[in-house]
């Protein structure tokens, strides 16, 4: 594809990256072997130590991997691309790559489950120390700032109450201290939102979500400049997080149909989220396209839709969430999101049942609130599947 800026995004998800072999295959190849040869012992030494580009082992070196590497850099306008084996092996390759011991994180404390106990359970034992803070209070994240501050990280929107942080405000506060902030993007994609554009040094991705878009296979990626990649490249290529050349390869015919997908998958949940807050058992509906989320106006001023996921508070606590859970006969009971089927769970017991109870409680996670990712089925069947339980 020829280096022209210019290109819209639905263009580069379908054109970006591509390299064609000798055979001058129109879909990209599938490169599935674990080594590659060398014509000569000069060459081979040259390779390993960087002098001649080339592949040399797919732990870290892979044509279909570099192809999808490049095109999602290319989305999300970043100089260098880190592709992993999932959403949560990308955090911790970033993590590895950019700290040391003694360092210090500042986070949201809304944030998917895993990625607490990451922080809370994992790199503590390795001396980095990490600072829960407010998603949306721009005052917190200066207050938390300790001199061996080195990164800030959050998602926008959050998982699972779609709170938006103020990606600009808080990039400032990270320059400020010498810190780098961290973007996990899963929820928006570059389709949506592209927070290197508005401060942010780092995006994170689960690719599992809607890069595939399918639910097929695990993925992550790791973006920014060179030189903030460089550390968790070589963190990759030694310990092996990696991303096969299979999945690598589901990705790319994933990405093809991104824009069609999250267009879709907006479109949807708006008008789902619509329905949900007419419902006389739903207490409260949390979708940033919605005018009453109290991040609305920052959500479109950061992202160009609302995204796929809607999260909604019934009335009577646990017992009637399940009983929402239980009747369901068209929506997939499972944690995962993203995909063209419609997704329904119930986080406090799922996906932030590991965190405690006052860290759910901190971040409003309630035992009647559901998650819905709305998939790409009819609405008017997936406000019906919901009704049996309401």
């Amino acid at each position: 594809m020829p280096e022209n800026n210019s290109y819209q995004p639905e263009t580069l998800a379908v054109r970006a990256g591509s390299v064609h072999s000798q055979f001058h295959e129109h879909s990209e190849a599938l490169f599935l072997t674990s080594s590659f040869t060398f014509d000569s012992a000069e060459q081979a030494a040259k390779r390993f130590i960087g002098e001649e580009p080339g592949n040399i082992y797919s732990r870290f070196t892979n044509p279909t991997v570099s192809m999808f590497e490049e095109r999602l850099a290319a989305l999300e306008g970043a100089e260098q691309c880190v592709a992993t084996a999932s959403g949560m092996s990308a955090i911790l390759s970033a993590c590895m790559g950019l700290l040391k011991a003694g360092d210090h994180i500042v986070a949201s404390q809304s944030l998917f489950g895993s990625t607490v106990n990451l922080f809370n359970n994992v790199l503590k034992k390795f001396g980095v120390d990490t600072t829960f803070v407010s998603a949306t209070d721009v005052a917190q994240w200066q207050a938390a700032v300790r001199p061996e501050t080195r990164l800030f990280f959050l998602e926008t929107p959050s998982n699972p109450l779609t709170e938006i942080s103020d990606i600009p405000a808080i990039a400032a506060v990270a320059r400020k201290c010498g810190a780098l902030l961290a973007v996990d993007n899963c929820f928006c994609t570059p389709i949506l939102q592209q927070p290197l554009e508005l401060g942010a040094d780092i995006v994170i991705h689960s690719a599992t979500k809607y890069l595939d878009g399918q639910g097929r296979v695990l993925g992550g990626a790791v973006l920014g400049s060179k030189k903030n990649m460089e550390g968790v490249y070589g963190f990759l290529r030694t310990a092996g997080p990696t991303m096969s050349a299979f999945n690598a390869w589901v990705f790319l015919k994933g990405m093809e149909t991104l824009k069609l997908r999250m267009d879709a998958h907006s479109a949807n949940a708006l008008q789902l989220a619509r329905w949900l807050e007419q419902q006389p058992n739903v207490a409260r509906v949390f979708y940033p396209g919605l005018p009453s989320h109290p991040q609305h106006a920052l959500a479109m001023r950061q992202q160009k839709t609302g995204g796929g996921v809607v999260s909604f508070e019934v009335k009577g606590g646990k017992e009637v969430a399940w009983r929402v859970i239980d009747n369901a006969r068209l929506l997939s009971i499972t944690a995962n999101l993203g995909d063209t089927k419609s997704t329904l769970t119930h986080p406090a017991s799922t996906t932030h049942a590991r965190i405690s109870p006052e860290a759910r409680a901190a971040a409003g996670i309630s035992d009647g609130l559901l998650r819905i990712a709305v998939g790409l089925e009819a609405v008017v069947d997936i406000q019906a599947d919901l009704a049996h339980g309401l």
